[in-house]
């Protein structure tokens, strides 16, 4: 069973992570293609806090859970951001 600190902590890595996803949303809106590293990297480490999500949900108990799923649902709709913003982007070059 996962204990409360091991999962405050990954929701902080996740928070951390959805600051820095936002930041390069904003970041590309304004340079569009010029911060393409930055981009992808917000895209890798987001898809790796929702894998590391999922296996951490395996051990965890129904309050936890719920944090996880509230936490992924926020995850999920960065990676569709930046998804669909990164298209939007490539449009333009």
């Amino acid at each position: 069973m996962a204990t409360r600190k091991s999962v405050e902590d990954f929701l902080a890595q996740c928070e951390d992570t959805i600051r820095y996803a936002q930041e390069q949303i904003t970041i590309g809106r304004q340079q569009e293609h010029y911060n393409a590293t930055e981009y992808t990297d917000a895209l890798e480490q987001l898809e790796e806090r929702v894998n590391d999500l999922a296996h951490l949900a395996l051990s965890c108990n129904g309050q936890q859970r719920e944090q996880l799923h509230r936490m992924r649902l926020q995850l999920q709709q960065l990676q569709n951001d930046l998804t669909l913003d990164e298209n939007i982007i490539q449009e333009y070059k």
